[in-house]
């Protein structure tokens, strides 16, 4: 788990992560490292179904990293609860699940599978700076 990037760096006034009451809340990440973008465009246009899934896994990470963060480390973290991963795509693209099953391929290589959470796959025009996925994150501490 020692593998996991540097946590990320905010792109607005907002804080990445914050624990409340047992509970760690990720603010939307999307698919930056060393705070680039490493794609943008619309998934099912500009974008490819592998491509996205890849960048849905890369702004889990993230979530993920900023979850650790807030909560003094990923040994914290026992299951996540709620993933919402929001894929900007094109008129008629609905394969939205299998976009986001490349965040969820993620969290249970990292936390493993009985610590999936409950998931939505959401369909939007846009996404901060031309994103393809962007991706929240719930979790439980122990």
């Amino acid at each position: 788990m020692s593998d996991l990037p540097a946590s990320p760096v905010p792109q607005g006034r907002y804080v990445p992560a914050v624990v409340v009451d047992g509970l760690v809340y990720s603010a939307g990440m999307t698919p930056r490292r060393d705070g680039r973008l490493v794609l943008t465009g619309l998934v099912g246009a500009e974008v490819d179904l592998r491509a996205a899934a890849d960048a849905a896994g890369i702004s889990a990470v993230n979530a993920l990293v900023a979850c650790a963060d807030a909560a003094g480390g990923l040994d914290r973290i026992v299951r996540g609860v709620r993933m919402t991963v929001y894929v900007a795509c094109a008129d008629g693209f609905t394969a939205l699940s299998a976009v986001a099953d490349g965040a969820s391929a993620v969290l249970a290589e990292r936390l493993g599978e009985d610590a999936l959470p409950v998931r939505a796959a959401v369909g939007v025009r846009a996404l901060p700076g031309g994103a393809p996925v962007e991706v929240e994150l719930i979790a439980v501490l122990r």
